[in-house]
């Protein structure tokens, strides 16, 4: 059994290969577009109907208009740096859902749902420019896909050390020291890391659809507003810190302008 996890664990780390363009680092991913975007699909399918998805309106006409512009900036960029197809097997979609809660969320493949909730922080089409471009972010560089190879590793790892460690006691140690550890240790740092990269990368192409990147901090500032400042210390989030988020938007910003200014954006929405 040990050799067979082994070899599992060779085969996988030897089969993440895909390189994101946008780093133009390897990144760890397990699942080929083939196999993860139908389950995707058809699961967001299954969303749709069980929810109130909200159309024809003023906010539902906006979001889909600027993930469009969105995408398409990405497919812009990518095209302007080598990666033509790159986004060949995505179904691009944008829809509003009638819920309270603030949030916007996107599934592998480029499907895509912002809950009324998250509209009154938006406040207007460069915010939802914000959030927009984070969610196509996520789909761009294969988050969801990545976060699935990770907890594969992390429950290899686990099973491994239950076959090496016969003391029924010791066992018990290692089942809650490896659960607490890997996560905290591992699984929340690279979700944080995945909500820096789609902060990065959103910045950069809601600049390229003519978007003004500076009101990404300020979307944030709105965020940590609605908050009251209440959140779980970072090193327990899943996500970074609004304060983090905020400082590294400001810096990040005039770099987007710069990146939007090889494709002749200049002025911004």
């Amino acid at each position: 059994m040990r050799k067979i996890i082994l070899m599992m664990a060779l085969f996988l780390g030897a089969s993440a290969c895909k390189v994101n363009p946008f780093t133009g680092q390897k990144t760890l991913n397990f699942y080929p577009n083939s196999q993860i975007f139908p389950t995707a699909f058809a699961q967001y399918d299954q969303f749709l109907n069980e929810n109130n998805v909200i159309t024809g309106t003023a906010e539902a006409n906006m979001l889909r208009r600027v993930g469009q512009r969105i995408s398409a900036a990405a497919e812009r960029w990518l095209v302007a740096n080598g990666h033509p197809g790159y986004l060949s097997d995505y179904k691009w979609e944008y829809n509003l859902v009638k819920d309270e809660t603030v949030n916007a969320w996107c599934m592998p493949g480029g499907k895509i749902v912002f809950y009324t909730g998250i509209m009154p922080i938006c406040q207007n089409e460069t915010g939802v420019a914000v959030v927009m471009g984070h969610e196509v972010a996520h789909a761009l560089a294969d988050h969801g896909a990545q976060r699935m190879s990770a907890g594969m590793l992390q429950q290899l790892g686990a099973v491994a050390g239950n076959i090496a460690i016969q003391d029924p006691q010791k066992r018990n140690m290692f089942n809650q020291a490896y659960g607490i550890g890997s996560q905290v240790g591992v699984m929340l740092p690279f979700s944080r890391s995945h909500e820096t990269e789609a902060d990065r990368i959103g910045l950069q192409i809601m600049a390229i659809a003519g978007y003004d990147p500076d009101e990404a901090a300020d979307l944030w500032r709105r965020m940590k507003a609605k908050s009251g400042g209440e959140a779980p210390p970072e090193f327990m989030s899943t996500h970074p810190s609004n304060d983090t988020r905020i400082n590294n938007l400001t810096a990040w910003a005039p770099l987007a302008k710069e990146e939007a200014a090889k494709f002749g954006v200049v002025d911004f929405k």
